[in-house]
């Protein structure tokens, strides 16, 4: 069926003014939603004035609130915290370090830097109970504070005011450690520069003196502690040192030194006997290698043994020998053998080979006479080492409960030394007063004040104002039920989309209408093809044109469906059925005397007051006068004998509505047509208000064949209007033959 109707409908003459006919375009499914972010992006467009109002106040509200604020002063001391105290002695502690210590001891040290007893000893060493400045100085009036203290003790007025002063300071003081460092600030602020430098030295210096007290606090019972036990193992050890020389002497074991493991402990000794053992082996070791090395030597032959390598003699005789062999062959070419220099030569040759020989039998004599000598000298040290073995193994038996006696002795006196140390330490640095904290750099009187900073209230206001205008923008957006994209008309109306048409300044609508190349007259022929599919025989015959509310755009969708309809060559007659606000006519300069009122009220033949247009094929008929009551005109049968009676005269007829909401003319219209065209302003009337007005019309049982978004701006939806051409072929195409279809198959 969507073949035969386009066949009919290109049979009328309707082609695109641009050369192309509809049969070349695709069907499109439907309008999508645009991504979120262009969504975003124009509710801010939409608000841009209200956002950018709240944005302005708020930066001014932050200007005016630092201007009238107090300045504020803050100190800043600088504390070195150390994991462990400076070492005075090697001896470490006896705490074992874990892994994560450092970690809880500078949490421990900071919350200690912020606790009560520092803040009290900080206000009692200034003077601060009293000290009415010191309240001033932090907003708090002194006067105030007496009138409130009225009617009560003196000792709850000393312990309320001395509870006050330790808050204020604990509420102004702020302790900054800064990352990867030993380093801490105490920052203290106050609206007095002298005031904020003295707290912030003063509570370092306290904070020093409190841990030097803990410290020396903490020496006192190691002391006695250690003196106790000191005394138990001196007594111990000198039992055990007496038990190993005692023992030493009945088994005639003499001592050098001790074998000690790598934690430092004894575990056996070295006595006389066993280094002589030692250094008897290690003779016999070289003695050993020095026979296999010359056995080595004696069993080699020749000229290439490493003595004869090595000899200096031998080297000489077999270079002179080369050279003398060298010339004694040139000279053998060139002469006879008889020749005088030839014999010297080979006499020569034969010379040095007789000393070569001489020199490499004396080298192997004396291979073997060193040969001789390692072997004397390997037996007599083997002797001697297995006599030493016997001896050190009858000390071995004896030295086992020596060893014994000697580790007690050794444990004890570790023992002793370490608690003696340990003792010494504690004394010293009871005296001495190290510290594991220092000031690094004392605060100084600030000269500019650290709050209010004009640029960053700026920005916080900056921030407050574009985080309170989006969120207000957005939530108007929520309030908003306007239909502002093409993709909601069918998801919040349920009615199809004919196509969007942009947005015209009213005195420009003719204008536009009369070049068919402008988007305007290009969104209505898109609009136009869209309605060709509506029906089962092309484009309505009749049908009316309205919308929820005045200033929507009706009359000008009227007057342009009617105008583009014209230039298909199809005869059109244009009605102006707004009887309340007629506008027809003053879009074509004619006169309204007399018009669709006077034919409603009984007046004569509507043929009469039909009037030409400079529009091809285009006629209307003017409102005409207002009427006491459209309704009554509307509701009588000569509305649907005009429409039948117009068609046998005009291939279409094109009604402009009055406005559905708060009316009853545009249902009675609506009854009498073949279908109604819905025009929707873009962002305009409230969703609510639409449904309602579609739904009374729907009650006279009025087809709808689709919505007309208009004024659409060029950037308020996201698809602008550059597409116009292409919207209305493809998704007009698909919408208006599928809704024709199914209305053709609901009329039989």
């Amino acid at each position: 069926m969507a073949s035969q109707v386009m066949n009919e409908f290109e049979s009328d003459g309707y082609r695109d003014p641009r050369g192309s006919n509809l049969q070349g375009h695709d069907e499109d499914e439907g309008f999508q939603l645009p991504p979120i972010l262009i969504q975003y992006w124009h509710t801010v467009v939409r608000w841009r004035w209200l956002m950018a109002g709240i944005v302005a106040a708020c930066v001014i509200l932050g200007v005016t609130v630092t201007l009238l604020m107090a300045p504020l002063y803050t100190a800043s001391t600088q504390l070195q915290i150390d994991r462990q105290q400076k070492q005075i002695t090697n001896v470490d502690g006896l705490e074992a370090e874990l892994p994560g210590q450092d970690m809880e001891f500078y949490a421990t040290q900071y919350e200690l830097l912020e606790a009560r007893p520092l803040a009290e000893r900080v206000a009692s060493e200034l003077n601060l109970y009293d000290n009415a400045a010191f309240l001033e100085a932090h907003g708090i009036n002194p006067d105030i504070l007496e009138q409130e203290d009225e009617g009560k003790s003196t000792a709850q007025m000393d312990e309320e005011r001395r509870r006050l002063v330790v808050q204020v300071l604990r509420n102004n003081v702020e302790i900054a450690p800064i990352r990867m460092s030993k380093l801490v600030d105490i920052n203290y602020t106050s609206r007095d520069p002298e005031l904020s430098s003295r707290i912030a030295n003063k509570w370092a210096s306290a904070f020093v003196d409190l841990s030097m007290e803990r410290e020396f606090a903490s020496t006192a019972d190691a002391r006695d502690f250690l003196e106790e036990r000191l005394a138990t193992l001196k007594e111990r050890l000198e039992d055990s040192e007496k038990q190993v020389v005692v023992y030493g002497s009945q088994t005639g074991i003499v001592t050098l030194d001790q074998i000690r493991d790598p934690n430092g402990r004894a575990i056996a000794n070295r006595t006389l006997t066993g280094a002589s053992l030692e250094q008897l082996a290690r003779e016999l070791n070289e003695a050993t290698t020095a026979r296999i090395a010359a056995q080595s030597r004696l069993n080699s032959t020749g000229e290439n043994t490493a003595e004869a390598v090595g000899s200096a003699t031998l080297s000489n005789l077999k270079q002179q020998r080369t050279q003398a062999a060298a010339e004694y062959a040139r000279l053998s070419v060139q002469f006879a053998p008889e020749f005088p220099a030839v014999i010297e030569l080979k006499e020569q040759v034969d010379a040095i080979d007789s000393a070569i020989a001489e020199e490499t039998a004396r080298i192997s004599s004396t291979r073997t006479q060193q040969y001789r000598e390692a072997l004397e000298r390997e037996q007599k040290l083997k002797a001697e080492v297995a006599g030493l073995k016997q001896e050190l193994d009858t000390q071995n038996r004896a030295n086992i409960q020596y060893a014994n006696f000697q580790r007690e002795a050794d444990t004890n006196r570790e023992l002793y030394d370490a608690l003696l140390q340990r003792y010494k330490e504690i004394g010293v640095a009871g005296t001495v007063g190290i510290n594991n904290i220092a000031v690094v750099e004392p605060a100084i009187a600030p000269d500019k004040p650290s709050s209010p900073v004009l640029i960053i209230n700026l920005a916080i206001s900056l921030l407050l104002g574009f985080g309170l205008a989006g969120a207000t923008a957005f939530a108007l957006e929520q309030i908003d039920e306007g239909v502002r994209e093409p993709g909601q008309v069918e998801a919040l109306l349920k009615l199809p989309l004919l196509g969007i048409t942009p947005k015209v300044e009213e005195d420009d609508v003719f204008v536009e209408l009369q070049d068919i190349k402008s988007n305007y007259y290009d969104a209505y022929f898109s609009i136009r093809s869209s309605l060709a599919f509506s029906t089962n025989h092309g484009f309505p015959k009749s049908l009316a044109v309205t919308s929820t509310r005045p200033g929507e755009g009706k009359s000008s969708s009227a007057m342009a469906l009617a105008t583009v309809l014209g230039r298909t060559g199809k005869r059109v007659l244009l009605v102006d059925a707004d009887l309340r606000s007629p506008s027809i006519h003053a879009f074509f300069e004619k006169t309204n005397e007399k018009g669709f009122s006077n034919y409603l009220a009984g007046d004569g033949d509507w043929s009469t007051l039909v009037q030409e247009t400079s529009s091809p094929n285009l006629s209307i008929i003017a409102a005409g006068p207002v009427p006491p009551s459209a309704a009554e005109l509307l509701s009588g049968d000569r509305l649907a004998q005009f429409v039948t009676e117009g068609l046998a005269q005009f291939d279409h007829i094109v009604i402009d509505s009055p406005p559905v909401l708060g009316m009853t003319d545009a249902p009675l219209i609506a009854s009498a047509v073949e279908g109604v065209v819905y025009v929707v302003q873009s962002a305009g009337a409230a969703v609510r208000g639409i449904r309602a007005s579609v739904k009374r019309i729907k009650m006279v049982n009025a087809h709808i064949f689709g919505v007309v978004l208009s004024k659409v701006g060029s950037g308020s939806s996201g698809y602008g209007y550059g597409y116009g051409y292409g919207y209305g072929y493809g998704y007009g195409y698909g919408y208006g033959k599928r809704y024709g279809e199914e209305h053709a198959e609901a009329r039989g």
